[in-house]
């Protein structure tokens, strides 16, 4: 009998195909960042958030994907960030083929960087890369400091991490030294801000650091 591996043979096509369409984005200059969480972490908050500090200092845009609708786009769109809408038909991940029709139908090679805003969902999108240069996930307090012990793939294969609503730490039962602990045990090398797409607390040094990161993906 023979037994083919069909998700293995899957997630190889894709890793090919993302390192080519990483090194066609390298030669344009266009760091694309992949940004992952669970549903109501905050992406798109955190994302409009981040626009006043990246405002006159770099030319940015987001693709926003969703099973279905248009409203986290028609927000960004609202707050006059050029963003396109990316529909992926009940997949509840994004792969290398699917970012490279989303970045042929965004049409915008001006652009320093664009922001990929994955499906809400802690498993599949960590699991198939999208060939962008960089991997950032958001984890809210409300969620709980346990998600790296719980969703580990997603903590090694991002190397940023926003830890988003902190001005919701008297509420819950969060703790940062248990996080830490989880994430390093998972990526040493992990880069983890601390923020409040609400209150703004933060938002200054991640946006200064990522501004940091896209110019060295685009020398």
């Amino acid at each position: 009998m023979t037994i083919v591996e069909l998700k293995e043979s899957v997630l190889e096509d894709n890793d090919r195909d993302a390192e080519v369409l990483r090194a066609e984005l390298k030669d344009h200059r266009t760091c694309l960042i992949n940004l992952m969480s669970g549903p109501g972490s905050g992406k798109t908050t955190t994302l409009l958030a981040l626009k006043e500090y990246f405002e006159g200092r770099i030319r940015w845009g987001v693709m926003e994907a969703d099973i279905d609708s248009d409203v986290d786009a028609v927000r960004v769109q609202e707050a006059g960030i050029p963003s396109i809408q990316l529909h992926t038909g009940g997949m509840c991940h994004l792969d290398a083929d699917m970012t490279r029709q989303g970045l042929h139908s965004f049409g915008r090679d001006d652009l320093d960087l664009i922001f990929l805003e994955n499906i809400g969902n802690l498993v599949c999108p960590a699991e198939f890369d999208t060939g962008a240069a960089i991997n950032m996930t958001i984890l809210s307090v409300p969620e709980g400091d346990d998600k790296p012990v719980k969703y580990p793939l997603m903590y090694e294969v991002a190397e940023i991490l926003a830890v988003n609503k902190i001005d919701t730490l008297p509420v819950f039962d969060f703790d940062r030294e248990k996080l830490e602990k989880a994430v390093y045990a998972r990526n040493p090398k992990m880069k983890i801000f601390y923020v409040s797409a609400l209150t703004g607390e933060g938002m200054k040094e991640l946006a200064d650091y990522l501004i940091q990161r896209v110019k060295e993906v685009n020398r």
